[in-house]
């Protein structure tokens, strides 16, 4: 401070004063400038992120029903495959049951039975498993009624006797079993199904 300055009055620098202070605001501007850069850089990266995170979970939900898609394409056609065997197996299955007993022990009807065989471990191979029915209670899920017969031996509801063998492939049915369900009004055999 110079001798005759008084205390009230601002000091001023003379010297580079200006030069510095532009120079700060500058660099002031400058560093809002790249903050302002920063955040547009850092929400465009956010979007981006956010939009590869998206697609990413797409792809996946993609791959996922693709893979379904394929599989039930596969059991559908197996499906009808199987379907198609199934009468054959029946009809082996019925000729043994019918089978003079002269002919019981002859070597070509073990051929006969060797070829129903490898049928049946066909269908095991592709989880294809008989469903039980004689002896069950009805179950439309896994019996269809072809008859009713009216009798005190068995309990209402009850199947008697199989018609046609069911099938089911895993936990779904292939084709149902065909039976015929006892009915009665006998009240023993009504308290033995409850």
């Amino acid at each position: 401070m110079s001798d005759t300055q008084s205390p009230e009055e601002p000091v001023t620098l003379q010297t580079g004063a200006e030069p510095l202070a532009t120079a700060t605001q500058e660099a002031y501007d400058e560093l809002e400038t790249l903050r302002d850069e920063l955040k547009q850089a850092q929400a465009q990266a956010a979007e981006y992120l956010d939009g590869w995170q998206r697609a990413r979970a797409e792809f996946a939900n993609y791959k996922r029903r693709v893979e379904a898609e394929r599989d039930e394409l596969r059991r559908t056609s197996n499906t009808t495959l199987l379907l198609k065997l199934l009468p054959a197996v029946d009809d082996f299955e019925r000729a043994f049951q019918t089978l003079p007993e002269a002919l019981v022990d002859l070597p070509w009807v073990d051929g006969i039975r060797m070829i129903l065989r490898k049928l049946q471990t066909i269908l095991e191979s592709e989880n294809v498993t008989p469903i039980q029915a004689a002896g069950q209670p009805f179950d439309p899920l896994w019996h269809e009624a072809v008859m009713q017969e009216e009798t005190d031996e068995h309990p209402d509801g009850y199947v008697i006797e199989e018609m046609q063998r069911g099938y089911r492939l895993g936990e779904r049915v292939l084709r149902p079993a065909m039976v015929k369900v006892a009915t009665n009004t006998d009240e023993s055999h009504n308290q033995l199904a409850g």
